[in-house]
């Protein structure tokens, strides 16, 4: 039996990718696509919308058709609604929108207490490989002789409203646990004097059409690791979703993330 599957945000530049890649999928069944009633695309097929052609699945806001399992790529307040439908329908949520405010993250945990979540600032498998690299090199570096310093470098398109990015926001936290690090900065300017050890610099990129990239630096005393993963399209996010959609439906209530889904 494939899984079914809800888009939350449908319209937009991933919910596209999302309906593009899932309707092509066995493995899912695309059964609704859900969009605010004011958004000029409103109503639409949704496959038309995600240029694959008609799907006979309409951008609604609404519907009793039962779902596995809903993600959510969209903004904010679409990850919201995105929370609420997963929890009236009883369905696995996969919620890969960033920039979420304290309140939205605290419904996000709340609903885990009554249905399986997936939750991640990425959903790219490279992405959280390179996560786990730098665990590794957090843990090894965090004692050497002289120190390491952790720079996180960020490029995304200049459409992204979110700065930084929450990928790179993780990846921080990440180090951060490792290596005993208690001071996020964002950017340098002026005078700001030598550099102290105990602290992660985070620096964001918009241009063009970028679909995502980041170089995470430890800089030693006279040598340098760089981790540098890119995305050359969105695609690596739509389907690390899908995938994730696949594994949360059906499981038992709480928090899960991408380690779990690709058994890292």
């Amino acid at each position: 039996m494939p899984t079914k599957v809800a888009i939350n945000g449908a319209a937009g530049r991933m919910g596209q990718r999302l309906v593009a890649l899932g309707c092509q999928d066995e493995s899912l069944e695309l059964v609704a696509c859900f969009e605010y009633t004011g958004h000029p695309k409103f109503g639409k097929d949704a496959g038309e919308v995600a240029g694959v052609g008609e799907l006979g699945l309409h951008l609604i806001e609404k519907t009793d058709e039962p779902y596995d399992a809903i993600i959510d790529f969209s903004v904010p307040e679409g990850a919201h609604a995105a929370v609420e439908r997963a929890v009236a329908a009883k369905a696995a949520l996969v919620m890969a929108t960033t920039g979420l405010e304290d309140e939205h993250k605290a419904k996000i945990r709340e609903a885990a207490n009554v249905i399986p979540v997936v939750w991640a600032p990425s959903m790219s498998t490279t992405v959280n490989l390179t996560m786990k690299l730098c665990e590794i090199a957090g843990e090894a570096l965090k004692d050497i002789p002289g120190g390491a310093d952790v720079e996180i470098l960020e490029r995304h398109h200049r459409f992204k409203e979110d700065s930084p990015s929450g990928t790179a926001l993780r990846f921080g936290e990440l180090i951060a646990d490792k290596m005993g690090i208690t001071r996020h900065i964002h950017g340098r300017e002026g005078r700001p004097g030598a550099r102290p050890h105990d602290e992660i610099a985070y620096h964001a990129i918009r241009t063009g059409d970028n679909p995502g990239e980041h170089t995470i630096i430890f800089g030693l005393l006279g040598e340098t690791i760089e981790l540098t993963v890119r995305a050359s399209n969105r695609d690596c996010y739509a389907s690390g979703a899908l995938q994730a959609a696949k594994f949360a439906a059906g499981k038992k209530p709480g928090l899960y993330n991408m380690n779990d889904v690709l058994g890292l």
